[in-house]
C-alpha cells in the first residue's frame, strides 16, 4: 500500500480522534499532553501508568475517556487488604447444584481504572499484570479471554510512600507509557474553579464505539515506518543499555539497566499512533522524539551514584536523544 492510500485511510478512520478530544475537553481543562497520551495508548493497544500529585484529574480523565466510548468500564480502588480474587473473580459453591460456579471479577471490562495501584500488595499487582500481558484470566480450571479492547489505566501518587508497595521494575515494564502530569497554568486553574463551582458540571456522552477503535488500531499498524526510523529507535534503546558505544561513557556509571525489547516495540507502536493522531501515513523522527520520554522513563534504571548527583531517567533520556544521530 502506498503512502497516499494510507493517508486517505487515516483521514477517514481518525475523524473520531478530534471528536473524542473535544468531548474530553468539556470536562478536562488543559492537560492536552495527558489526553493525547491516553489516545496513543488506546490506539496502540498499550496500558498506561499515570503519575502525579493528588487533584490533577487523573481519575477524572480516565473516567471521562471511558464514558465517551460505548464500552464497559471498571474502577478498582487498590488498597492494602485487596485480594487477587477481588480483582479477577473466584469460584463460588452452589449448594443447590452441589457445584462450583465461576464468579467473574471487575477485570472483565474494556477499560480498567486501577486507582492508586501502588497501595495494593505484590500478589494483587501480579494478578492484574498477568491479565495485562496475556490478555486472559485463569479462575480454577477455566481460562477466560478478556474483552477487546482491554486497556489498563493505572494511577499512582509519587509523594506519599508510607503504606505503599512500589511496582517492581519487571511489572512497570508492562506499561507502554508512563505519563507524569504537572500542575495547570494560572489561566487553566481559573477555568477549573469556575467549572467546579457552577451549578451544572459538564459530562461526557458516548460518541465512539468499540468497533471504530478496533478499526483505527488496524490502520495505526499500517502507518509506514522507514528502515532508518527503525534503526533510530534501536539506537536509542541500545544507547540506554551500552552508552559507551554512543560516546556517552559518562552515563555508564549512572544507568543500572536500560530499555528492554518491549521498549523498542512500544516506541515503534507509539510513534505510529502519534503519526496517526497527526494525520500522517508515515513516521518521522520527531514522532519518536515526542513520545520517547513516555515510553522510556520507567524503563531506564538509575544507580545510587545518579541519585546522589540528582540525575533522573529524564536527564539520561535527554542525553541519549542529543547524542544519537537523527536520520
Amino acid at each position: 500500500m502506498d503512502i497516499k492510500e494510507i493517508n486517505e485511510k487515516i483521514h477517514r478512520e481518525s475523524a473520531f480522534v478530534d471528536l473524542l478530544m473535544m468531548e474530553l475537553g468539556k470536562v478536562i481543562v488543559g492537560q492536552k499532553y495527558m489526553t493525547e497520551r491516553l489516545m496513543i495508548g488506546m490506539l496502540a493497544n498499550g496500558h498506561i501508568l499515570l503519575e502525579g500529585v493528588p487533584g490533577l484529574a487523573k481519575t477524572l480523565a480516565i473516567k471521562s475517556l471511558s464514558s465517551a466510548i460505548h464500552a464497559k468500564f471498571s474502577r478498582i480502588q487498590f488498597t492494602p487488604d485487596l485480594l487477587p480474587a477481588d480483582l479477577i473473580g473466584t469460584m463460588i459453591y452452589n449448594q443447590k447444584q452441589e457445584t462450583f460456579n465461576v464468579r467473574k471479577g471487575p477485570i472483565f471490562a474494556n477499560f480498567i481504572l486501577a486507582d492508586e495501584i501502588n497501595r495494593a500488595p505484590a500478589k494483587v499487582q501480579s494478578a492484574l499484570l498477568e491479565a495485562m500481558q496475556e490478555r486472559q484470566v485463569t479462575i480454577g480450571d477455566n481460562t477466560f479471554k478478556l474483552d477487546d479492547p482491554f486497556l489498563v489505566l493505572a494511577t499512582q501518587n509519587p509523594i506519599e510512600q508510607e503504606g505503599t508497595y512500589p511496582l517492581p521494575e519487571a511489572q512497570v515494564d508492562r506499561f507502554m507509557l508512563k505519563i507524569v502530569i504537572g500542575y495547570p497554568t494560572k489561566e487553566e486553574e481559573k477555568l477549573i474553579i469556575r467549572q467546579n463551582i457552577s451549578n451544572d458540571f459538564p459530562k461526557t456522552v458516548p460518541i465512539v464505539n468499540v468497533e471504530e477503535i478496533t478499526k483505527a488500531r488496524g490502520v495505526v499498524r499500517e502507518v509506514y515506518m522507514d528502515e532508518k526510523i527503525e534503526k533510530y529507535i534501536v539506537d536509542i534503546v541500545f544507547a540506554s543499555r551500552s552508552p559507551q558505544d554512543y560516546n556517552l561513557g559518562s552515563l555508564k556509571q549512572l544507568i543500572s539497566y536500560g530499555g528492554s525489547p518491549r521498549a523498542s516495540i512500544n516506541l515503534a507502536l507509539a510513534a505510529k499512533a502519534y503519526a496517526f493522531i497527526k494525520r500522517r501515513g508515515y513516521v518521522i523522527p520527531e514522532d519518536v522524539r515526542a513520545i520517547c520520554h513516555d515510553v522510556m522513563r520507567h524503563r531506564v534504571g538509575v544507580t545510587y551514584e545518579a541519585e546522589a548527583e540528582n540525575v533522573t531517567s529524564e536527564t539520561i533520556i535527554n542525553e541519549i536523544l542529543n547524542a544519537v544521530e537523527v536520520p
